[in-house]
């Protein structure tokens, strides 16, 4: 699941030849925005099935935040 969580982060930054690491913060990648959010949250919502909420979204800061928040949605 590890490596699934990362590969959507990439995806949705559009990062490819970036390595994302667990303590990188999300508003730190430059393709970091509305869009690139928004896109995140349809591919939590289609690689895992957990839909996050923007309050819960504006509470997580690292790429570990969000990865707990969905681990603790997965049935």
């Amino acid at each position: 699941m590890e490596q699934k969580f990362l590969e959507t982060i990439k995806e949705a930054l559009e990062v490819e030849n970036v390595e994302v690491k667990w303590d990188d913060s999300l508003s730190d990648f430059d393709s970091w925005d509305s869009m690139s959010r928004l896109s995140l949250v349809a591919l939590l919502d289609e690689n895992f099935e957990v839909e996050v909420a923007d309050a819960e979204f504006d509470e997580t800061e690292t790429v570990q935040d969000l990865f707990n928040l969905v681990k603790s949605r997965i049935k």
